[in-house]
């Protein structure tokens, strides 16, 4: 990591809401989306458009990257009181009112129903860590396609499902059993990290589907300071989560497949003194 990056993040982390006394937590969210961002390389004076925005961890980090001459409309479906330890509404004020909230237009609406009235203005279109919130991969399909007509290129990053690191393979067991479980409960709303999960092979032929051209794409593994990790793989072995598995999964072999991979989460945090997360894949299309 270098020290200039870390300043950088330092400086951008501190506009958005956090707790001073855990600042290292919104450090390291920015830092990873300032590498995230050395991947994409994007022009000052750009016009972005990014979908999937929560809290604006990668929005703060967007629109200081487009300059003055540069804007990011930051979009999400979510309800404004939803989001923790800040909702989406408290952070996004706050954002707007730090020295980039003029650079940036939010808006609460689902990407399909935003794309479908717009004209083909932006340079590219962001989704950050926001493609397993989508309720299905046609849902995921269909916003590509829709993107398509209104920016010039596309770039992503989502969770790779690759533990280069022994340590964050728990993560990715704490995913896949997470997602086994919301697969199974059709009808409900949900408000799990992890709706429908896809690895970058997948992903990479929605796109490809779409009418998008890979540019380029590659794995970054993450820094220790980097949450996520220890955040999924604790929702997954507390109780609740099996309590959810019983109560919602009435077939007795589905609801083996779902405890089961929930079982290989808990026995591969044995002999880990620290859960890191997995891998991201970056990627861009144009």
């Amino acid at each position: 990591m270098s020290t200039d990056l870390s300043t950088t993040a330092a400086s951008i982390a501190r506009l958005s809401l956090h707790d001073p006394n855990n600042f290292h937590i919104q450090h390291s969210q920015t830092l990873h989306r300032l590498t995230l961002l050395q991947h994409w390389a994007i022009p000052a004076g750009s016009r972005l458009l990014e979908l999937g925005c929560g809290q604006g961890d990668c929005t703060t980090v967007l629109a200081s990257a487009v300059g003055e001459q540069g804007s990011v409309v930051a979009v999400d479906p979510a309800d404004l009181d939803y989001g923790s330890p800040y909702t989406l509404s408290q952070a996004q004020s706050h954002i707007s009112q730090s020295p980039l909230g003029h650079r940036i237009t939010w808006i609460q609406q689902s990407p399909l129903d935003y794309l479908s009235s717009l004209p083909p203005t932006f340079d590219a279109a962001i989704l950050a860590h926001s493609l397993w919130y989508f309720s299905s991969p046609a849902v995921i399909l269909s916003t590509f396609r829709a993107v398509r007509q209104h920016s010039k290129r596309l770039l992503l990053a989502e969770w790779g499902l690759v533990a280069t690191h022994p340590s964050a393979q728990p993560h990715v067991l704490a995913a896949l059993a997470q997602a086994a479980l919301e697969c199974r409960k059709p009808g409900e709303s949900s408000d799990s990290n992890v709706r429908t999960v896809l690895g970058p092979k997948r992903l990479r032929e929605l796109a490809v589907e779409a009418g998008w051209k890979v540019e380029r794409e590659e794995y970054v593994q993450t820094g220790e300071g980097l949450l996520d990790g220890r955040w999924e793989v604790a929702a997954v072995l507390d109780g609740g989560f099996e309590e959810e598995v019983r109560r919602v999964v009435r077939d007795e072999r589905e609801r083996a497949v779902v405890l089961a991979a929930k079982d290989a989460c808990e026995m591969s945090v044995r002999g880990v003194e620290r859960v890191r997360s997995m891998d991201v894949w970056v990627a861009s299309f144009v």
